[in-house]
């Protein structure tokens, strides 16, 4: 009996777990990101996983290689943009078109991807292109069309996209 209570006990704890995903994205001229989201439990099962879903969430922008910003929702600004639609099931963030928004992420970078501050980095999809803010200021240049998937893994990914493969 404490054998089978063990091995219970021991399957739950597994579920309850938190899920991590990495992410890289490409966009036009050498412009790249990438980023790590920790979602609840809970969220697994949902169809559709918000913001209020999600434990941790950081991003980090690059062009040809070189860091140009960095953000995280932990120290993100009273009134900073925070929005995300992901679909665990597929391990997709989803585009405007998929759900019927005109903004589906915004991550501290608003549908105009101009409010990330100064300092500051952001990433916006929206129903005109998928794109960065750095330092205020629409990086126009690092555009991709809004349909445009990108990269999820669940091992961490470079700046180029590449996963990292598990060590044992």
């Amino acid at each position: 009996m404490i054998k089978g209570l063990t091995t219970v006990l021991a399957l739950f704890a597994t579920n309850a777990q938190a899920a991590d995903f990495y992410f890289c994205w490409l966009g036009q001229n050498d412009y790249t990101m990438t980023g790590q989201m920790t979602i609840t439990p809970s969220a697994l099962n949902k169809p559709v996983v918000t913001a209020s879903d999600v434990i941790r969430f950081k991003i980090a922008g690059y062009r040809e290689g070189t860091l140009l910003g960095k953000w995280d929702m932990q120290t993100r600004a009273p009134g900073a943009s925070w929005t995300l639609h992901f679909d665990p099931a597929r391990s997709v963030f989803m585009t405007p078109g998929q759900i019927g928004l005109g903004v589906s992420q915004a991550w501290n970078a608003n549908g105009d991807a101009d409010d990330c501050g100064d300092p500051g980095f952001g990433f916006n999809l929206g129903n005109y292109a998928q794109d960065f803010c750095l330092n205020g200021v629409w990086v126009e240049e690092s555009g991709m069309p809004p349909e445009t998937p990108f990269l999820v893994s669940p091992t961490p990914v470079d700046p180029q996209c590449r996963v990292y493969a598990p060590t044992s």
